[in-house]
């Protein structure tokens, strides 16, 4: 009965348009006012488990790596990545889809978040593309697909969430992150180009040697971040959790120091958007684990797995099953919710039948990214859009093409591990 009322309620709530931080939070109380056999539990353990749920080191990435994304679009630094990419590959066909695309695998080294990508470069790249020509639905497409390319390459703000409600290496993951994100991005140029050819969109002159060398040189600090990033991570010499505030030292650096484009004023607003996006994620995160809490009590998980257990026990048959199970949650709950719901529930299951917990959590990151193009839930759907200032229906229908490339690589990924797994195993043996 209580199983079936964890899920309806929470069903009930979320899509009567309650939030989703209090939809867990009221779920989880009424399942403890009605439950008798927590009638000697205090309510006071609600808050607590709560505060325990926020309580950990490695989850200090979140707020700094909100700020990081927040300072590079605020401190010039999109403009010299994109501009960098514009010289490079600019002059091919379909040259600023390619550039779109580019500029977002380099900006998800720096902040690792889809919507921070999506709002940032969204902002020039769509106007670019229009001014060039390309149709305004499908530059806002590339732009919408490409920022989900943010939180898979490292670093990443979905990656550290699970890492630490699955007991995973957060470096791990991240480094497991760079290949399939890597294929995601030459995936969708191919698509680009093939839509580009299509439609004869139009091809601009070669920028010269010298163009190249100036857009490079503007562009060096910033294309630095990555690198000073994931080889801090890659060598040891600090962890996830201490490379987002090098992030954020670094951004400072490049905004106030080095470009002077970050005013004081400037930096107070940066401030309070990263302090309200992180009081939101963390109110999710709170909510989460008490719900989290009461699913372990009452041993839904296990029970859980030993159902799908008892119909299959092939990994490969249940990692499709729970890719297509992701998919459809994917569209109704945002990201960081699922993954507090979702990952104390599969996780044990998927490790039952052998399969790595860092691959997983790819392949889990990688279906929650993909919903964040779909309705009703969709946040950069939503935030391309507003950008783009178009209807919905016009960005839907042109972003279909790129759920192709968006689910091959997740196709690829959960039959062959090695794309996750083989680089951390190099890091590893070192």
């Amino acid at each position: 009965m209580l199983v079936w009322l964890f899920l309806i309620v929470l069903l009930l709530l979320i899509f009567g348009g309650m939030a989703i931080a209090f939809s867990m939070g009221i779920t989880s109380l009424i399942v403890v006012i009605i439950d008798r056999g927590l009638a000697n539990i205090p309510f006071g353990i609600l808050a607590q488990r709560m505060v325990y749920g926020v309580n950990s080191f490695p989850l200090l990435a979140i707020p700094f790596f909100l700020l990081a994304g927040r300072l590079m679009n605020t401190a010039g630094i999109t403009d010299r990545i994109f501009n960098f990419c514009n010289a490079l590959i600019g002059h091919v066909r379909g040259g600023l889809g390619h550039v779109n695309i580019l500029a977002s695998m380099i900006f998800a080294g720096m902040s690792g978040s889809a919507v921070s990508d999506a709002v940032g470069l969204g902002q020039i790249e769509i106007k670019a593309m229009k001014d060039q020509g390309y149709d305004e639905d499908f530059s806002a497409a590339v732009t919408a697909a490409s920022a989900t390319i943010g939180p898979i390459i490292p670093p990443s703000i979905p990656m550290v969430l699970y890492g630490v409600l699955g007991n995973v290496s957060v470096g791990a993951l991240f480094i497991g992150g760079i290949i399939p994100g890597v294929l995601m991005g030459l995936f969708m140029m191919i698509v680009v180009s093939i839509i580009a050819k299509k439609k004869g969109y139009p091809i601009q002159k070669r920028a010269e040697f010298i163009s190249i060398l100036k857009a490079s040189g503007k562009a060096i600090f910033p294309l630095l971040c990555p690198v000073i990033l994931i080889g801090g991570i890659w060598s040891g010499i600090f962890t996830p959790t201490e490379a987002a505030a090098v992030a954020v030292l670094y951004s400072l650096f490049l905004g106030m120091v080095l470009y002077r484009e970050l005013s004081w004023q400037s930096l107070l607003k940066v401030l309070r958007e990263a302090l309200d996006d992180t009081c939101v994620i963390l109110f999710i995160i709170a909510a989460a684990s008490v719900y989290g809490w009461l699913l372990a009590r009452y041993q839904i998980p296990s029970g859980i797995a030993e159902k799908i257990l008892s119909i299959t026990t092939d990994p490969w048959i249940i990692l499709l099953l729970i890719n297509g199970f992701l998919l459809i949650v994917g569209c109704f709950l945002e990201s960081l919710a699922a993954i507090n719901i979702l990952t104390p529930i599969l996780l044990p299951l998927v490790m039952k039948v052998g399969i790595d917990p860092l691959h997983f959590g790819l392949i889990m990151v990688l279906n929650l990214m993909i919903g964040l193009l779909t309705p009703p839930v969709g946040m950069v759907l939503y935030a391309v859009q507003r950008v783009a200032d178009i209807s919905f229906a016009r960005l839907q229908r042109s972003l279909l093409v790129f759920f192709i490339p968006l689910l091959a690589v997740l196709l690829l990924i959960t039959l062959y591990p090695p794309l996750v797994t083989w680089l951390p195993s190099l890091v590893w043996k070192k």
